[in-house]
Parts: structure tokens; C-alpha cells; sequence
């Protein structure tokens, strides 16, 4: 199993304890917590090369954020 297949997993954990989570707080913590996994997981697939670079246009990336 790919690391980033592990943290996708770890994600997906978090986001079913923030649905049974008691109150907005706890809700809230889950859920950035899952969201802080799926980023791991991006970036470990951009480290062993499975998504290539963010493509620079015009001095812009593709969500038009300057570079």
C-alpha cells in the first residue's frame, strides 16, 4: 500500500468520527484534521511523482495565483 493510500485512509477516518461527533467543536476538529490528511496524501503523490508540477501560464498557475 502507497504511503498517500494510507493518510487517504486516515482521512476518510476522521471525516466518520466527525459525523459522530457530539457538537460543533469536536465536529469541526475532525474535520480539519481529515482535511490536513487528504493534503498529506496530495503531497506524497506529488513527491513520488504521480502528479506532475502545478503548470505555470503567463507568470499565473492554474488557479491564478501569481508565481
Amino acid at each position: 500500500m502507497k504511503q498517500s493510500d494510507i493518510f487517504r485512509d486516515n482521512a476518510d477516518n476522521c471525516l466518520q468520527l466527525a459525523e459522530r461527533a457530539e457538537g460543533k467543536p469536536a465536529y469541526k476538529r475532525y474535520s480539519r484534521m481529515a482535511d490536513a490528511w487528504t493534503a498529506l496524501a496530495k503531497e506524497q503523490d506529488w513527491l513520488d511523482g504521480e502528479v506532475p508540477p502545478v503548470k505555470v501560464v503567463n507568470g499565473q498557475n492554474r488557479d491564478g495565483s501569481r508565481s
